[in-house]
């Protein structure tokens, strides 16, 4: 029986009975889930927010096993990533999912996932390898982004007011943290070419306008999911204005989701002749995942599904360490009964 997570209700988080998956349409494929990928900031909202029932995910790794029409390139066993839903089984159109590279774990492929948010910014920003850049919050996201940004050959700090995850940063080889951002220290403000926030936090959006260099960028990627201090917009629109800051939005979805070339014959079907795209940067990480070149140790767990509700609840009130979750569907099915 294929299950799913749902929300039901504020406080009311259960593993449920899947409906009848729908017929396999063309371009489909379907097949069984083996770990989908918990995204606390916005799982959490969902959680407390609704509109009840909500149904999450972020990310899924299946089994490619069923195939509709016009699926071509995808040999049945394939371990394939996609944006799917905590359920037991995912369908999806082909086109929206990524093969996983040889020998890459699924729970570490997932990861490619987090790391697509910030590498809009990252395949957008006027920065260039060598500058410097400041990324301000280092939870999953933010840990990644930092990464990322190492990767590509900028000069990487973090600001990170949890010490643990400071510590977390430091033991993955970027050694230049702060509690907050240094706006005082003349070594570094004003000489910052981009801030990446992904705290969603105004005094981190503020103190970041204040360190970089004119004209330097700060782009939003975290989600101010409620107001945290009484900072006016006044103190904002100075610094915007003074230090000529370019702030703007880190919206993930910028790029389009695929690619699309000029064809005169699918004209009326659009083009964007983009050279980036959502799909084409979850390849990238996925092939960096697999070289091991982005750093991310022991920071991985694995939860059962039916944990569900506890999960979320250790998650809420700050009670675990691990800096990345994923559901492993395969221990529901390994203690199943009979």
């Amino acid at each position: 029986m294929h299950q799913e997570i749902v929300f039901a209700d504020k406080g009311r988080i259960a593993l449920q009975a899947l409906e009848a998956a729908a017929p396999l349409q063309p371009g489909e494929v379907r097949g069984s889930t083996l770990c989908s990928l918990i995204s606390p900031g916005t799982e959490l909202a969902w959680a407390a927010e609704g509109p009840f029932p909500v149904r999450p995910g972020y990310a899924a790794v299946f089994r490619a096993e069923e195939f509709g029409s016009d699926v071509t390139g995808i040999a049945p066993g394939t371990l394939l990533l996609c944006m799917g839903p905590h359920r037991s089984v995912q369908q999806v159109e082909a086109r929206h999912t990524v093969p996983l590279p040889a020998g890459l774990a699924p729970e570490k492929a997932l990861l490619a996932r987090l790391m697509g948010v910030s590498m809009t910014t990252l395949m957008t920003t006027a920065a260039r390898p060598g500058d410097r850049v400041m990324v301000c919050g280092a939870g999953p996201v933010g840990f990644l982004a930092a990464q990322l940004f190492h990767l590509a050959g900028y000069e990487v700090m973090v600001a990170e007011p949890d010490e643990a995850r400071r510590r977390d940063v430091e033991a993955s080889g970027l050694a230049r943290t702060f509690a907050r951002i240094p706006v005082d220290d003349p070594a570094i403000c004003g000489s910052v070419a981009l801030v990446v926030d992904c705290s969603g936090h105004e005094q981190s959006v503020l103190d970041a306008c204040a360190v970089v260099r004119q004209h330097g960028e700060v782009v939003l990627v975290g989600v101010p999911w409620r107001r945290q201090t009484e900072i006016h917009a006044h103190a904002l629109l100075d610094l915007v204005f003074r230090n000529f800051v370019v702030l703007r939005s880190g919206w993930e979805w910028e790029l389009p989701l695929h690619a699309i070339g000029f064809q005169w014959e699918q004209l009326l079907g659009g083009y964007n002749n983009s050279a980036q795209s959502v799909f084409s940067g979850f390849a990238k990480a996925l092939r960096w995942l697999a070289e091991g070149r982005i750093a991310v140790g022991e920071l991985g767990r694995s939860v059962d599904p039916r944990d569900a509700a506890s999960v979320y609840g250790d998650l809420m009130h700050r009670r675990t360490r691990a800096l990345f979750q994923a559901f492993d569907w395969s221990l529901r099915e390994a203690q199943a009964p009979g």
